[in-house]
């Protein structure tokens, strides 16, 4: 019985990055001159390049449709891009854009912090979030077998985690810009 390649998954919606009316004087050894922008997919946290319409303008963090229908503001995807063919203004835009990305799906980030496991015997897969040692993970784990955690805050408030969004932004960054032996929300492929 053999096993179906994993179904190929496509970001719908994304958040700019940075916005290059003018193209970029050497994309991937071409010369462009259409309008560029760099963006993160909401979903997968993947990096793109697009070719934005010509009259659009994109703003940093505005959500676009990036979807195999209609799209309004790009007219193509060029492609997946890797952390150092970003922009300086796109890096520098990118740990406040996966920060409201997290936000803004809460639940499936909570949900994390309540099934977790370990990874290996000697690593829970919440000791890869910045600044969650062991005392804290167990506070973590003793505090969802008490009540599932139901938002951020109740995370805060029970498990004396200052911001657990931005700990999980902080980690997609680190996943999306070192090549990083455990992948907990950026996809390898």
């Amino acid at each position: 019985m053999g096993m179906s390649p994993p179904a190929k998954r496509y970001e719908d919606y994304a958040l700019v990055l940075d916005f290059l009316p003018y193209g970029r004087p050497s994309g991937r050894g071409r010369h462009t001159s259409m309008p560029i922008a760099q963006l993160i997919g909401e979903t997968f946290f993947t990096l793109l390049e697009a070719e934005v319409k010509r009259g659009c303008t994109l703003s940093p963090h505005e959500r676009i449709y990036v979807g195999r229908d209609f799209r309004d503001k790009i007219s193509r995807i060029m492609g997946r891009i890797d952390y150092e063919e970003l922009t300086a203004s796109a890096k520098a835009e990118l740990e406040s854009a996966v920060e409201e990305l997290v936000r803004g799906q809460e639940k499936r980030f909570v949900e994390f912090f309540n099934e977790a496991q370990a990874i290996t015997p000697r690593m829970h897969a919440l000791e890869l979030l910045p600044g969650i040692g062991k005392k804290t993970m167990w506070q973590i784990i003793n505090e969802r077998e008490k009540a599932p955690f139901k938002s951020f805050k109740d995370i805060q408030d029970r498990a004396g985690i200052p911001d657990p969004a931005k700990l999980i932004a902080k980690r997609i960054v680190e996943e999306l810009s070192v090549e990083s032996k455990y992948r907990l929300f950026v996809r390898a492929d």
